[in-house]
């Protein structure tokens, strides 16, 4: 399923093996070119339909980028009848792993919360982020695609967790009260794995008591990606933090990756490459 490669950091890697399902190919980006053009997809879904504020370079050359970046894998899902000279990039995640993140500058999630839990897990352990579809595809199972994708990303790499910073949108605590403490009284991590949020970024998600909570109306009501994690056995962190810069207030979220393997072994696992979605 995998071969070594020299990965953008200049090492010799393992890397995840195309996968396809009917037009769409999923795998991790190989050229400079690919990444650019996830964060072009990164640039119109964040920036242009949700209403993020970009920087005055980002603006100019119409992507998103950060210095994690160079050193992030990213996954794409690529829409191959329309890839003519370019990748048409129609999904994208950008994935760390700690043995890598050591070597460098951490995790971007550390900016928002205090990571000690997780970095002492015994196991390699992956941070997920920037997780977009273009919004022609979001009923075309790209996302599922995705987590098809990261499933084999994780047993490459022989990973036993995710995390990372899930959002809602809007920055109206108000409006998402509700929701926030349905995730704090029914998917609180266990301590050993829950991170908090930093003091200055701190904002309570147990603000709604557990007996005003409508469970039924707020799951239908969570963002999909959130809901997604829940349904792998997902936890949240202690504590929600706004996002100016995107217009969203974020979660932390952890996954044991069991869960994640174990559902797309079982939807998708083939003899061959050449898989149909169905």
């Amino acid at each position: 399923m995998s071969g070594p490669r020299a990965g953008a950091r200049g090492e010799l890697e393992t890397t995840v093996e195309p996968l396809r399902f009917n037009n769409l190919q999923v795998r991790l980006a190989e050229k400079p070119a690919e990444v650019e053009a996830a964060q072009a997809l990164r640039y119109r879904i964040f920036y242009e339909s949700m209403a993020a504020t970009p920087s005055s370079e980002m603006r100019a050359k119409r992507r998103d980028f950060d210095h994690f970046d160079p050193i992030c894998d990213h996954l794409l899902v690529i829409d191959l009848d329309k890839s003519n000279g370019s990748p048409a990039v129609v999904g994208t995640y950008r994935l760390l792993r700690h043995s890598v993140a050591r070597q460098a500058d951490g995790f971007y999630s550390a900016h928002e919360y205090d990571l000690t839990t997780l970095l002492s897990f015994p196991r390699e352990i992956v941070e997920l982020g920037r997780s977009c579809v273009d919004s022609e595809y979001r009923k075309r199972g790209v996302m599922q695609i995705l987590w098809r994708g990261l499933s084999e990303y994780v047993q490459t790499f022989d990973i036993q967790l995710m995390f990372g910073c899930a959002s809602f949108p809007g920055t109206n605590l108000k409006h998402l009260s509700s929701q926030l403490a349905y995730l704090y009284h029914y998917h609180l991590a266990p301590p050993a794995l829950r991170p908090r949020a930093l003091a200055h970024h701190y904002v309570p998600m147990d603000i709604v008591p557990q007996s005003g909570i409508d469970v039924t109306t707020i799951v239908n009501d969570l963002p999909p990606l959130i809901k997604g994690y829940l349904r792998v056995g997902g936890f949240v962190g202690d504590g929600a933090v706004i996002d100016h810069q995107f217009n969203t207030t974020d979660v932390c979220i952890i996954v044991k990756t069991d869960q994640l393997t174990e559902k797309y072994d079982r939807r998708y696992r083939k003899t061959h490459h050449e898989i149909v979605a169905p």
